[in-house]
């Protein structure tokens, strides 16, 4: 895992300040602990930081070609760069070092712009063609690796971060308002949007090619759904323990001490038991335990430890989200409200105690639909829905949403007000209702007039609307499903797990998110994924034949903090101030009384904001850290 850096002029002969560039590349220094590298050259510049993993002795970047007429910089691992080296040596490419880095320069030769379509891994890389002067930018399909740019007429500056982009004092910090209106909507900002009008996210499975100026972008890969022939179970049991095993092994490869991140859950459980069968030696895993019972998924991991015989090792954390707050804001580098970033900050700080490389069970839920009570109350939404005539549930059932009462004190998928609101909608809006953080109305009761007038016209729902129409013809499950992988997935899971992890200098690879495990997904039919009242009911059949089924069929634990009781105790004083100090009112974003409706509530015990009152505190965190200052070392 690293971190890339760079920046090229449309006029070759602007100067490039080198001290700035190295200074951009230092502030990823946690991406890549073990060296730096860098080339400079007639309006050009790159930089990398190297966490070495492949490769020790050789393998630090920019790597070339031969000629030394192509460059490369690269943040991911390529997992099957070795069929790729042997396909390439054998049309004449001579290599010079053993790391997977190299293959990504010489496939650029052979295969053109479209190599990135060879790769089998997770990336965000950069390459240049030094007497072309050609820049091209590609980001893995499903966005495990971070690219951020800026691009005017005379130059395009990119890096893995935004904090060294904005190490640059000419690049831009004006707020773009529009993507906080986002961020109250998903709790992140989804790309190609960031919180900085003028800077912009690569999206996931595209490639930018930069050329006098000039830009373009291609997308590379799309994530299709098909049925085609009805298998037996059997049949895709096996078409999947094939592909799966193939995916864990290539992300064994490692010169460096390597492990997993174990649950006890489905998704992790599955990792561990495909590397125990392959290993041939004890697997390293680990896990987080909290004092709190309910949030302890220790017992569990220590069972499916034991059935598996891995080297299994727990660590207990007194969770303090005082202390790391201002470390997490400042690794995440946009406004983010998953609570969740805080424990997968400390379970990848007890991995990286014991290995430099972990693999994990990210991507389960949304590639085998584990998401439990959200799916299962969209399909019943659906069916209920298809019984009912538009007129009906728009003149009646719509009415009695607003006349029904609130019931807050019930999650909000079981109050049937939300049922009612949902069910007199369309399903891609009422998807969009059930995944928003603030709804619609609720953010026109919170936000002041100023802020709703300054991004009048926008409507978060578009980034929904947009994915939606792509798959229009696709059964419900299967539609929320590649929503999911498109939103949620690249903006929300993989943000936490790689910011948490390169905080850490952690690599962490998922092979449930390895593409041809998506892809052969993508053909399974929804009721072998969602059965009746069992979710990712595939991936489970497939766990039972690897551990005891009593370890596989358990109430879906999230991996979560007491955050609602925090908010009444510990962090109490912490999150009144960022609430309601003179500074945050400043902001003038939110409506006082609002604000203070919703904490009064939740320290009555009335209703759980513990989510939304997150996401305002982390919302001024943020402002403070990068907006009130300079932005930290």
């Amino acid at each position: 895992m690293c971190g890339i850096t760079g920046i090229v002029y449309t006029d070759p002969s602007h100067p490039v300040d080198e001290a700035l560039v190295r200074r951009s590349t230092s502030l990823l220094a946690h991406r890549g602990p073990d060296a730096d590298g860098f080339l400079f050259g007639a309006g050009f510049a790159l930089g990398h930081r190297r966490l070495s993993i492949i490769d020790l002795a050789s393998g630090d970047q920019p790597i070339f070609n031969e000629e030394r007429t192509k460059a490369v910089i690269f943040n991911g691992e390529i997992y099957n760069f070795r069929e790729l080296r042997a396909e390439l040596e054998a049309v004449g490419h001579r290599f010079s070092t053993g790391s997977d880095t190299e293959t990504i320069v010489h496939g650029w030769e052979e295969w053109g712009d479209r190599c990135v379509e060879r790769l089998r891994g997770m990336f965000a890389l950069a390459l240049w063609d030094l007497p072309a002067r050609r820049l091209l930018l590609a980001r893995d399909r499903v966005g495990k690796k971070p690219l951020y740019y800026v691009h005017d007429r005379d130059r395009l500056a990119f890096a893995s971060e935004l904090k060294s982009l904005l190490a640059d004092p000419s690049v831009k910090r004006e707020l773009h308002l529009e993507a906080v209106d986002d961020y109250l909507t998903f709790g992140a900002i989804p790309a190609p949007g960031t919180i900085y009008r003028g800077v912009a996210q690569l999206p996931p499975a595209h490639y930018l090619v930069w050329e006098r100026g000039r830009v373009r972008l291609t997308e590379y890969w799309d994530l299709v759904f098909g049925h085609g022939r009805r298998k037996t179970e059997s049949e895709y049991l096996a078409e999947f323990e094939a592909i799966f095993d193939e995916a864990v092994r290539l992300r064994m490869i490692s010169d460096v001490p390597l492990g997993a991140f174990l649950s006890g859950g489905v998704d992790s459980s599955a990792v561990v038991a495909s590397m125990a069968r392959q290993a041939g030696r004890p697997v390293a895993t680990t896990t987080v335990t909290f004092t709190e019972a309910r949030y302890d998924e220790g017992p569990h991991a220590r069972a499916v430890a034991s059935a598996l015989g891995a080297d299994h090792r727990e660590v207990r954390v007194e969770a303090r989200a005082v202390d790391v707050l201002p470390s997490l804001v400042w690794h995440l580098d946009e406004p983010f409200a998953d609570s969740s970033a805080l424990p997968t900050y400390y379970v990848a700080k007890a991995m990286r105690e014991r290995v430099t490389v972990a693999l994990s069970g990210d991507g389960g839920d949304e590639v085998f639909a584990g998401y439990e009570w959200r799916y299962r109350l969209n399909l019943l939404e659906h069916r209920i829905r298809r019984r009912l005539p538009r007129w009906f549930r728009s003149g009646v059932v719509g009415p009695l949403a607003g006349l029904w009462p609130k019931a807050d004190r019930l999650p909000r998928p079981l109050r049937w007000k939300f049922l009612l609101r949902n069910l007199s909608l369309d399903p891609e809006r009422a998807y969009f209702h059930d995944m928003s953080l603030f709804t619609p109305a609720e953010k026109r009761d919170l936000l002041t007039e100023e802020f709703r007038r300054a991004v009048a016209g926008h409507d978060p729902f578009d980034v929904f609307e947009r994915v939606f129409a792509r798959v229009p013809g696709l059964d419900p499950l299967s539609r929320i499903l590649y929503v999911d992988t498109k939103t949620y997935l690249p903006s929300d899971i993989l943000v936490k797990v790689d910011r948490m992890a390169m905080a850490n200098s952690l690599e962490v690879r998922a092979p449930l998110l390895d593409h041809k495990v998506m892809e052969f997904a993508a053909t399974v039919p929804p009721d072998l994924k969602f059965r009746r009242l069992t979710s990712k009911y595939l991936l489970k059949r497939h766990l039972e034949r690897r551990v005891p089924a009593g370890l596989v069929h358990r109430p879906k634990m999230g991996f979560s903090v007491p955050l609602a009781d925090w908010l009444r105790g510990d962090l109490r004083e912490l999150a009144r101030d960022l609430l309601f100090s003179e500074r945050s009112a400043a902001r003038g974003y939110f409506r006082p009384g609002e604000v203070q409706r919703l904490w009064d509530a939740h320290q009555r015990g009335v209703r759980n904001h513990s989510q939304r009152l997150w996401a305002l505190m982390m919302l001024e965190s943020w402002h403070r850290t990068f907006v009130d200052g300079a932005i930290p070392a």
